[in-house]
């Protein structure tokens, strides 16, 4: 039961660190999901940057990106994303300056204005208690734009200051967002947008309406390109997939009490008593997930599709079990025709 519409999907991996693992075996199976994605015609992987997170071993997104690269052919790679006010401009612009260098025509740079950890993480990152990043984005977009560009005017003190590798080495520029600051941006400067569907459901179609009605064409885009991301879990019954679920269920309300910590299985989960309140908690934190058998989680993304009009959806999931995480990408391939898709336009 194929896709009514055919748009491209990607992958969001989050380089799952599951209960009993160790972070290099979450960056180990995060090569080998990159190079199954590519043979299933998936069109691009991006890894996020978060910190202080057990769970999660995407802290350094140009480290393990030039790594996916190196193990890789053809299918694109990205930030989902670089946290850039956690991140001087000029070290940003070098580092995926870099990875252009050495892989060409396949690099993508996401960019966000959260932390992507807690505050005092964040006062960490920056060695400052001044956490007004957020505030900063749009100056520091900016600066890094023209580093890439080697467009810094006469008259500013960067002008003499070169990006190498960067200046002339440009990844392809995405904002993310969770709500409606990054999409006006988006629009306004006439990049690309991904908006975090699968943990900002609600903000969905005003964002996304924000970054269309202020679209203008640019050098990058003569139309607006809108991605979100959406949590999936595929298996071959609804009930395997709600089981499997569990992990992340369990998971996330962890995270929303302060406890964060390693994927936990899903039979931790399952044997878990949750209270009235951490159940309330869970809905609304997962309640935009689409689990299900390939017929129920076709169901749901057509509908998702159907209602957002967007151009691409990139996928996260959070299984515990590697192998099930792998064997629900494949069955979403399948059913997405992903391997009789034609290139879109936007590289």
């Amino acid at each position: 039961m194929p896709l009514q519409r055919a748009i491209p999907l990607s992958v969001l991996d989050l380089a799952p660190v599951s209960e009993g693992s160790r972070p290099g075996d979450a960056l180990r199976n995060s090569t080998e999901l990159v190079q199954r994605a590519e043979g299933w015609g998936y069109k691009r992987l991006w890894v996020a940057e978060h910190h202080n997170m057990p769970g999660i071993a995407s802290s350094a997104p140009a480290v393990v990106l030039a790594h996916l690269a190196s193990a890789t052919e053809r299918i694109r790679l990205g930030s989902g994303g670089v946290m850039l006010p956690n991140h001087a401009p000029l070290a940003v612009a070098e580092q995926f300056g870099t990875l252009v260098a050495l892989h060409p025509g396949r690099i993508d740079l996401g960019l966000g204005r959260a932390p992507g950890t807690d505050q005092l993480t964040a006062a960490a990152l920056r060695r400052s208690t001044d956490l007004r990043g957020g505030d900063d984005f749009a100056p520091m977009l900016g600066e890094l734009l023209a580093f890439f560009d080697g467009s810094f005017p006469e008259d500013h003190p960067y002008h003499r200051i070169h990006a190498v590798p960067g200046e002339g080495d440009k990844p392809a520029i995405w904002l993310l967002g969770s709500s409606g600051y990054s999409a006006q941006l988006a629009g306004i400067l006439g990049l690309p947008f991904a908006f975090a569907h699968h943990f900002s459901a609600a903000n969905t179609l005003p964002a996304l309406a924000l970054y269309r009605d202020h679209f203008k064409p640019s050098d990058t885009l003569s139309e607006p390109y809108a991605m979100i991301g959406a949590a999936v879990v595929v298996a071959d019954t609804d009930e395997e997939a709600r089981y499997l679920h569990g992990s992340s269920q369990l998971q996330m309300l962890r995270l929303r009490t302060g406890r964060p910590g390693r994927v936990p299985s899903p039979q931790e989960a399952a044997e878990y008593h949750f209270t009235p309140m951490e159940k309330e908690t869970v809905r609304a934190a997962t309640g935009s997930h689409i689990v299900g058998s390939p017929a129920t989680v076709t169901e749901g993304l057509d509908r998702l599709i159907e209602e957002t009009g967007v151009d691409e959806v990139i996928v996260t999931s959070g299984a515990w079990d590697h192998k099930a995480r792998l064997h629900s990408f494949e069955l979403l391939a399948e059913l997405a025709g992903l391997g009789e898709l034609a290139e879109p336009d936007l590289a």
